[in-house]
């Protein structure tokens, strides 16, 4: 009868430890911490946005449209809050990703046309904010690959046997990663015409 017991105890704790609990454990602090990153990044490219608005408002005629396309884009990304509990709804992130896109293009736009004005092409202010810029969104891809990264782990631990099993028993679910807005459109090689003479 001991021996029974012990061979319960065994089966028990072998079962236990390959369920997979701790991985979830630590694969979703991981996945909250990594998305704590990602919005960390937006959050510090947001906080460049009005002191390039106010830079670039200093150039008397600057287009107003570009201006009040950026700070529309950026009150409506920083409306929307996506905390680590909502990363499981694929449509608050896809609303997510809208907004941090559409204050990403506004941005792109407002650095294209002010190539065409001189005097804030040499503004040291200017300059300085655009070089933060350009490197806070490189530090946003960086964050999201990080965060692509945790949450495929985190995935193939909820889809994987036996891990799985507890998954479903305690109520674990995939996470929503990013996605690409047109992927048929960057899937498409581009059309390079040369014109003809």
């Amino acid at each position: 009868m001991k021996i029974l017991r012990w061979g319960m105890a065994l089966i028990l704790t072998a079962a236990l430890t390959g369920c997979g609990y701790n991985d979830f454990q630590r694969l979703d602090e991981q996945t909250s911490s990594a998305w704590s990153e990602v919005l960390n990044q937006y959050q510090r490219r947001a906080d460049l946005v009005p002191n390039l608005v106010a830079t670039v408002k200093g150039e008397a005629n600057f287009e107003q449209e570009t201006l009040t396309r950026v700070i529309e884009a950026r009150a409506k990304a920083s409306s929307i809050q996506l905390t680590p509990q909502m990363l499981e709804d694929p449509q608050a992130m896809q609303r997510f990703q809208a907004a941090q896109g559409q204050l990403g293009s506004a941005l792109s736009r407002l650095l294209v046309v002010s190539e065409q004005y001189p005097a804030l092409k040499a503004n040291q202010a200017f300059s300085d904010l655009r070089v933060q810029l350009e490197g806070t969104e490189n530090r946003i891809t960086v964050a999201r690959n990080r965060y692509i990264h945790s949450v495929q782990e985190y995935n193939v631990l909820t889809r994987s046997f036996p891990s799985n099993l507890t998954a479903m028993a305690l109520g674990y679910h995939a996470k929503a990663g990013f996605t690409v807005a047109d992927e048929a459109a960057i899937s498409a090689p581009p059309k390079v015409d040369f014109g003809t003479k």
